[in-house]
């Protein structure tokens, strides 16, 4: 079985294929979700909205708390952390995680950034040890076999790679860089584009992420069955 974290950020809390003014990155993690459940109904989705619940900013507390070895916290230390332990659980349980991701102002929405700064964390996504010959930090992941799908919608078109304004995308970059710290190293990703055109680029760029969307499920359901029966 399959273990499938689902996650949205946009602001916008309906999918654009029901509502005109909806958001298309739900619209494309929604169209994962579905086809991977028709063709393997007994896995696993979690499903989590930061877009229309985030998760709590890093504080200073939260810092001292998560900085705190775990056998030397205090109880409000743990209470502080608890959201983020969650969230942890959430992602070490899941073998993909499919993320919504539009892109605000060239990068990620402020609500995915608090779930990416509560799931990277020292002793539990990555290891940190100041004597450590070499480099001090290190993935913890690393050995997991875990697959991110970033979905992401954006308003201009070009932002992809070798596009006329690639070096303004900050989204797929900003994301990768941080899984790649934990050790996630497998990333995909899909976007639909010319959103603010609202014109028949925008749909055929839809259409285009939608059938990218339905050849992705197909290949990493044979990427995993080929993965277990190795």
């Amino acid at each position: 079985m399959t273990n499938i974290l689902h996650i949205d950020s946009s602001a916008r809390p309906y999918s654009s294929a029901e509502n005109p003014y909806g958001s298309h990155s739900r619209r494309l993690t929604q169209r994962f979700a579905r086809t991977w459940c028709e063709a393997q109904p007994d896995d696993t989705i979690v499903y989590r909205d930061v877009g229309q619940q985030p998760p709590q900013p890093v504080t200073g507390g939260w810092i001292h708390a998560a900085f705190t070895k775990p056998e030397m916290r205090l109880p409000w230390m743990n209470e502080t952390l608890l959201e983020s332990d969650k969230l942890v659980d959430e992602l070490l349980a899941a073998d993909i995680i499919v993320a919504g991701v539009p892109m605000y102002n060239f990068a990620p929405p402020a609500q995915f950034k608090a779930w990416i700064d509560n799931i990277v964390r020292v002793g539990r996504t990555f290891g940190f040890d100041r004597s450590r010959a070499g480099e001090p930090y290190w993935p913890l992941l690393s050995q997991a076999e875990k697959t991110l799908v970033i979905l992401s919608s954006r308003g201009d078109y070009g932002y992809g790679r070798g596009g006329r304004i690639e070096a303004m995308n900050h989204v797929e970059a900003s994301i990768s860089t941080a899984f790649n710290y934990i050790g996630v190293t497998d990333i995909r990703t899909i976007a639909i584009e010319y959103d603010e055109f609202a014109d028949e680029r925008l749909q055929a760029s839809i259409a285009r992420a939608e059938a990218n969307v339905d050849a992705l499920v197909a290949t990493l359901r044979g990427e995993r069955r080929s993965r277990n029966a190795a």
